[in-house]
């Protein structure tokens, strides 16, 4: 076995000189200085591998040298490059179902979940370990250049059409999705939840780590439903699994982490999962937010406005500039009402720009645009830079400060069409908010066309509903909504006392909610001479706002929703629970 001795042989062929000689300078040509210290580094590099063959002979694993080993880009895929980087670790050989992976240190305590990760990935496949050398893993980790950024990093994840089918026939519950789970693979259990989710409508997945279990909620029509519990024991395996698919950092659970993932399904349009990762006593909180686009779909008839309202929506949104301002909390659906409104919009002759943070679905024939503000590219310097695209009509995701408000009048007022969101409670609050931005009445006022509050309520199954008797407090409460809807609001008032009133009594189509779907409550108020005195003051308050949108005719929220309660599409307590008069 080489030892330092020959080093040190070599050493002193270059230093040595007779003791009684003059000192004098040796000199080698460029070939023997070069050829003497290849000499050096080949017997550095057997000296490495020698040590790490005896190394493995100790540990009881198999060795290899990987120099010059024949690595293709398909295999390095197995494990991203960053992961393989930050534990040297590496694949370097798969033969049908058997995958061979090179580590450097097997006492690395995330070898065993990267490892563990793979064999879910590959399920079936014997994934063996191999000792090597730090020299075999610096030349072979060079290899990853020729990975060219391809999508094998997301592990293949697909969910076939017929597997997809499969799971949808026999997750009918969440007993079966709970069972199934516990006795399927890290693979088929994600698919499992995704398909269970896209069964029951879900926008968003919620898994967390709790003291001794792990539980998977799904947010369905607004509401959050538990559909599975299962041992804390799952949770290691399962949130690595995640990651991976997600592209996240498997060893990192300390700090936030996002990532997407794409889903692609045979025939039909690609699912986009939004993934988030947060921190917690127990493990983590991992939520997945389902992006398909086909939920944007709906069309400004489709919104569920009344007719009086709708059509004086509509004439405000035809006209060639001015601003129309959704408001509403977060889950509120402002980004579906202003879709919907782009949707109709929509032709080959008007230019459309949308700023957004994050972009979340993808619309065909408008140019899109994502704030980031770790690049100082904020909503202000964003709606700047799209006025000198030439648009028409410009969608910016929300207004939250007096840059971004100052800019979407000024564009409001030079010939655009502007749609946005601004956070208040109603319609009624949107006016004060612009002026405690700091907005000036005599601009606001000529830009502004019209503001719509709203909110979500879930819609009656239609396959459990039945006739009921409400409550005579609810019957009091709605009573008093509805006699203050204002005379000159264009609407009929509801004689309560002939109403039938409906509500679902639960079946397998809702998960047995009673509920299936969502419908919009909305208010929505355009200027009038009264509203455009009042922004010129530059003082208003949200009770003056009121009183001036009742005397003008505004349906509030709330009475939009008794009165789609008094047409059997919504019940009082999901209207009393979204709404405030």
């Amino acid at each position: 076995m080489p030892n330092d001795n020959q080093f040190a042989s070599i050493d002193e062929l270059l230093k040595r000189r007779p003791s009684s000689a003059p000192s004098k300078k040796i000199t080698f040509s460029d070939d023997t200085q070069q050829e003497l210290e290849q000499k050096i580094e080949d017997i550095r590099v057997r000296t490495l591998e020698e040590e790490a063959k005896t190394r493995a002979q100790m540990l009881g694993l198999p060795y290899v040298n990987l120099e010059a080993f024949p690595i293709g880009p398909e295999i390095l895929s197995l494990i991203p490059e960053e992961t393989s980087r930050a534990h040297h670790i590496i694949p370097f050989l798969r033969i049908e179902d058997q995958i061979r992976i090179g580590v450097v240190e097997p006492d690395d305590t995330a070898i065993n979940g990267i490892i563990s990760q793979v064999r879910e990935a590959h399920d079936g496949s014997k994934v063996s370990i191999y000792l090597i050398s730090q020299h075999s893993f610096d030349m072979a980790v060079k290899l990853y250049k020729g990975v060219a950024k391809i999508k094998t990093v997301e592990y293949g994840v697909k969910i076939t059409s017929a597997q997809l089918k499969t799971f949808q026939q026999e997750l009918l519950s969440a007993r079966i999705l709970q069972e199934n789970m516990l006795k399927a693979n890290m693979t088929d259990a994600f698919a499992m939840v995704i398909s269970m989710a896209l069964n029951q409508s879900s926008s968003d997945i919620h898994i967390e780590a709790e003291e001794k279990d792990v539980v998977v909620r799904f947010r369905i029509d607004g509401l959050l439903v538990d559909m599975a519990r299962l041992p804390h024991s799952y949770w290691p395996r399962l949130s690595s699994r995640i990651k991976t698919i997600a592209g996240l950092k498997i060893n990192v659970d300390s700090i936030p982490q996002d990532g997407r993932i794409t889903i692609e399904f045979e025939g039909e349009e690609a699912l986009d999962i939004r993934v988030s990762t947060l921190p917690s006593a127990f493990g983590e909180s991992i939520v997945f937010r389902l992006l398909k686009s086909s939920s944007i779909g709906l069309s400004f008839e489709e919104l569920g406005m009344r007719k009086v309202v709708h059509d004086k929506l509509k004439a405000e949104i035809q006209k060639p500039n001015g601003m129309v301002i959704t408001t509403g909390p977060t889950g509120s659906g402002k980004t579906t009402t202003l879709y919907a409104i782009l949707n109709t919009l929509n032709n080959p002759d008007t230019k459309i720009i949308t700023l957004e943070n994050p972009i979340e679905y993808k619309l065909k024939g408008i140019v899109q645009s994502q704030i980031d503000h770790s690049k100082q590219y904020t909503f202000a310097l964003g709606l700047r830079s799209i006025l000198r695209q030439d648009p028409d009509i410009i969608m910016v995701g929300e207004i939250r400060d007096l840059e971004a408000a100052q800019t979407a009048i000024d564009a409001a007022l030079t010939g655009h069409l502007m749609l946005s969101t601004i956070h208040t409670n109603d319609a009624s609050g949107a006016i004060p908010r612009f002026l405690g931005m700091g907005v000036q009445g005599v601009f606001l006022a000529p830009a502004l066309n019209a503001v719509i509050g709203q909110r979500l309520v879930r819609r009656v199954c239609t396959q459990c509903k039945q006739p009921y008797t409400p409550s005579f407090e609810e019957l009091q409460r709605m009573q008093e909504w509805v006699d203050r809807i204002p005379e000159n609001s264009g609407e009929t008032k509801p004689n309560l006392s002939t109403v039938t009133f409906y509500k679902g009594v639960g079946c397998d189509f809702c998960n047995h909610t009673g509920y299936k779907g969502r419908i919009g409550i909305y208010e929505v108020f355009t200027m009038s001479a009264e509203i455009e005195q009042q922004i010129l003051s530059g003082k208003v308050s949200e009770f003056e706002m009121k009183d001036i949108l009742h005397r003008a005719g505004m349906l509030t929220m709330g009475q939009d929703g008794v009165l789609k309660v008094c047409e059997g599409i919504t019940t009082a307590d999901e209207v009393f629970r979204v709404a405030k008069e």
